[in-house]
């Protein structure tokens, strides 16, 4: 049995370690970059987040890390097969400008998945967005390799019944959730997580701004169900 002095050598690699990543990018929820190998999402890899429904909590997710990605990277963010139409208003407060986004419409499950393959090859685009409810584990490892060929920041969203499908990705989250982002890591490099991690579903501001109408006794708004998408509400906006 090794002893405390053997743990603390550095270059000591210990089974109880996550697998580092060569290059990273911060998500923007430090209680999720605990548990992500190197701390944020890994770039040149595939990242594949589960949803029972596929209009939900995207935007919450992914978008402190991609406001900081387009301050890092030029080129559009490419949308494909999007369930809803960005509300580019509320994503510009949020630091990713209207003009970085390029939405490709496609219904059937070839197109999209041709259109995924050919934004990755870009030279130009800075992250692919792809939702790609139908696509088979060969699909995925295609879009893999060419995210690790290409350098490029690659989010796939399937249905939640994926889960009990084989996918090479190494990196798979389930979310879940209304008020606030229930999400389970499914897979990662390291060992497994077995809890699930809760993140706020409202940015800083929001939250900020919706603190001090409770403080105030001002009635708060409540968004209808249907209206809860991955656009954001209209309300992020708010100076």
């Amino acid at each position: 049995m090794p002893s405390p002095a053997d743990l603390a050598i550095p270059h000591v690699w210990r089974v109880t370690d996550l697998a580092r990543e060569e290059c990273v990018l911060p998500s923007g929820h430090p209680l999720l970059d605990a548990q992500l190998p190197g701390g944020g999402w890994p770039v040149g890899s595939l990242i594949e987040v589960l949803q029972h429904r596929p209009e939900l909590h995207a935007w919450q997710l992914l978008l402190p890390a991609l406001a900081q990605w387009v301050q890092r990277k030029p080129g559009p963010i490419v949308l494909v097969g999007a369930p809803l139409a960005p509300y580019t208003p509320a994503l510009s407060a949020q630091g990713l400008p209207a003009q970085r986004l390029l939405w490709i419409r496609a219904e059937a499950a070839a197109p999209r998945l041709w259109a995924s393959e050919q934004a990755l090859r870009c030279a130009d685009v800075a992250a692919l967005l792809a939702w790609l409810p139908q696509c088979r584990a060969a699909d995925l490892r295609r879009l893999q390799l060419a995210a690790r060929q290409q350098g490029k920041l690659l989010f796939v969203f399937r249905p939640a019944q994926a889960r009990a499908q084989a996918s090479p990705s190494p990196l798979r989250l389930l979310v879940d959730g209304v008020d606030e982002l229930q999400l389970q890591v499914l897979k990662r490099k390291g060992p497994p997580l077995d809890h699930t991690l809760h993140l706020p579903a409202q940015p800083a501001r929001l939250q900020a701004l919706l603190a001090s109408r409770r403080r105030a006794g001002a009635p708060l708004p409540v968004a209808p169900e249907e209206r809860r998408s991955h656009v954001l509400d209209r309300l992020v906006a708010t100076p």
